[in-house]
């Protein structure tokens, strides 16, 4: 079953921490660890999962041995990320590492992807357009309500969700191309 809450302001905190102790883990082998996800957004409902991106320069051996140290594991099955539609699919792009939290952390979902690919692009954007765009947070907001009520086959939700989500970030690329929206410092 999916649960959407009302936000949380203890999500921003809660994030912090675990970035923290990300930070302290990997070193420079992170390029920036940013809070991504519906969490990462003031006032917008969310799964009581906190999504982190971890933006490295490359996927490799080094990586992976960190992330085990610290704790966390790869469940088989997750290797990269969906592609919008209309975005030519070229598999390194969308190429990324999953992570579930370490024993006794609260539930995360951990993506390492590499800086400057479009999967590492895309929740950037998605993240600022919906904190610069309440309406649209709103509106999404109760999307994910009613899909959490009324989707029979729960594991159904993320397939539907993907391109709701895709109609925002086609948006999200046209007010970046206006703004000239480039994504700040990472948040931790």
């Amino acid at each position: 079953m999916v649960e959407i809450i009302t936000y949380q302001e203890k999500w921003l905190e809660e994030f912090q921490k675990i970035a923290q102790e990300i930070r302290v883990g990997l070193g420079n082998l992170a390029i920036r660890i940013d809070h991504i996800g519906s969490t990462s957004v003031l006032g917008l409902a969310a799964k009581d999962i906190i999504d982190i991106q971890i933006t490295v320069a490359v996927l490799d051996d080094e990586l992976n041995f960190a992330m085990e140290v610290l704790g966390y594991k790869q469940p088989e099955g997750i290797w990269r990320d969906h592609c919008p539609q209309t975005v030519e699919f070229i598999e390194t792009e969308w190429e990324k590492w999953f992570f579930r939290p370490p024993s006794g952390q609260r539930k995360t979902n951990t993506h390492v992807r590499v800086q400057g690919r479009a999967n590492q692009r895309y929740p950037l954007l998605f993240r600022d357009y919906l904190r610069a765009h309440p309406a649209t947070t709103g509106a999404y907001a109760e999307l994910k309500r009613r899909l959490a009520a009324n989707l029979k086959n729960i594991e159904m939700y993320p397939e539907v969700k993907d391109p709701a989500v895709d109609l925002i970030y086609f948006a999200a690329e046209d007010w970046a191309n206006l703004t000239k929206w480039q994504p700040g410092s990472s948040d931790a």
